[in-house]
């Protein structure tokens, strides 16, 4: 049997110095030309084809640019392949950063002021990149391909389902996915491993409100812009209280309010910004139909007009079936002591577009303990020790899903 991890040890020191060099050279969004760059030069040093993958469609880049994000039009996705013919399994690593300024002083520490990989796509990638090396030692043995998917703009939520869109999931088809992500608040060397729904799905809306403006003195003369946006604050709250199955977990929360300069003028404008998340698809799909139209219902009732932004990120899910076959070879790896279930992610990972798509699993590895400063975190640290765990349960998992596709 091959045993590999230990032969990840032997590429341990280069997997540390991968990940430490994206860690230093920190990129945000969709378009991260530096680290696209620094992956597809280790791929042509271990001998692995790749194409690059991802594009920005003019209407997803006026969403994100209403939202406050930088106007990006790359999207600088990267695809591999090793082995071929069928079956085909997707391992995946996501490797943009946050806008944080880093607390953690180390010889490694980021050297672009305000981002930081504070989210450890840095270790993902350098992770993917071992377990290339190893798959690459073992082609001859692999029975069907695997396809490499380094993917930007995780942390906009959408990263993946532009290099969807460009086709990321064919040629050859993927039949099935794996991802990882690190969780430097959890013991170091566990591998968590949820069956079914993993994270919340994330439904946000931007209300661009237009009302009227005028004098305080002469409301009735006005549409008065913020009032309405404050009728729609306590309406959509509401909303989840008596259209949502109490036993669902759900919740409703506005982040940003704004409207008006001065106390003594109605404003013409308000904005209101918010987002649902849930687990249960019913209650999402109701709620996403009940949502535009409580906004439509309030605004109108007040005669405003407006126009909402929306985007919109599934949940990811966990193939029961999928889980079962792999957990033998994630057993070889981290042992069967290490293998826990710590239950759903609080947050939304925009893993979820490939695991709707196709039977897909998402660990959780952890590379630090509890107490730790958790993912986020301007002063997140991790385990490099770690690293070379997750290179070969990688590896494991793609040799032993596709050998296990022939019998």
């Amino acid at each position: 049997m091959i045993n590999l991890f230990e032969e990840s040890k032997a590429y341990e020191e280069q997997i540390i110095q991968d990940r430490r060099y994206l860690h230093q050279h920190p990129e945000i969004g969709f378009d991260l030309p530096n680290t696209q760059k620094y992956i597809q030069q280790r791929l042509e040093e271990m001998g692995i084809a790749y194409k690059q993958c991802g594009k920005v469609p003019p209407e997803v880049r006026k969403k994100y640019a209403r939202a406050g994000f930088a106007d990006q039009e790359q999207c600088t996705g990267v695809v591999a392949t090793i082995g071929q013919g069928s079956p085909c399994i997707l391992l995946r690593a996501d490797m943009d950063a946050l806008p944080i300024h880093e607390e953690v002083e180390s010889e490694f520490t980021s050297k672009v002021d305000g981002r930081m990989h504070a989210c450890g796509h840095d270790s993902h990638v350098a992770m993917l990149l071992g377990a290339a090396q190893l798959l690459k030692n073992h082609e001859a043995e692999l029975q069907g391909t695997v396809k490499l998917f380094f993917q930007p703009g995780e942390e906009w939520g959408y990263g993946s389902k532009l290099m969807i869109d460009d086709g990321a999931l064919e040629n050859p088809k993927v039949d099935a996915a794996f991802g990882i992500h690190i969780m430097p608040d959890q013991e170091a060397g566990t591998l968590s491993v949820t069956k079914g729904t993993l994270s919340q799905a994330m439904d946000t809306y931007i209300v661009d409100i237009q009302g009227n403006g005028g004098h305080s003195s002469q409301p009735h003369k006005t549409i008065d812009a913020n009032m309405i946006m404050n009728q729609l604050y306590t309406s959509l709250n509401l909303l989840m209280t008596r259209e949502a199955d109490p036993s669902q977990s759900v919740t409703f929360s506005v982040g940003s309010m704004s409207g008006g300069t001065v106390t003594n003028v109605i404003p013409d404008k308000a904005v209101l910004s918010g987002n649902m998340r849930s687990y249960d698809q019913k209650t999402r799909d109701h709620l996403c139909v009940r949502i535009p139209e409580m906004i439509d219902h309030v605004v109108k009732a007040w005669r405003g007009e407006y126009s909402t932004t929306e985007f919109h990120t599934p949940t990811t899910y966990n193939d029961p079936d999928f889980v079962d076959t792999i957990t033998p070879f994630l057993e070889q790896v981290v042992g069967t002591e290490n293998l826990v279930d710590l239950g759903v992610l609080s947050g939304s990972e925009d893993f979820s577009y490939i695991s709707q798509a196709v039977p897909s699993a998402f660990v959780i590895l952890g590379t630090g303990k509890e107490g730790e400063a958790p993912v986020h975190n301007p002063r997140m640290k991790q385990n490099e020790d770690i690293f070379k765990y997750g290179a070969a349960l990688h590896a494991s998992v793609a040799l032993g899903w596709l050998s296990s596709q022939q019998r």
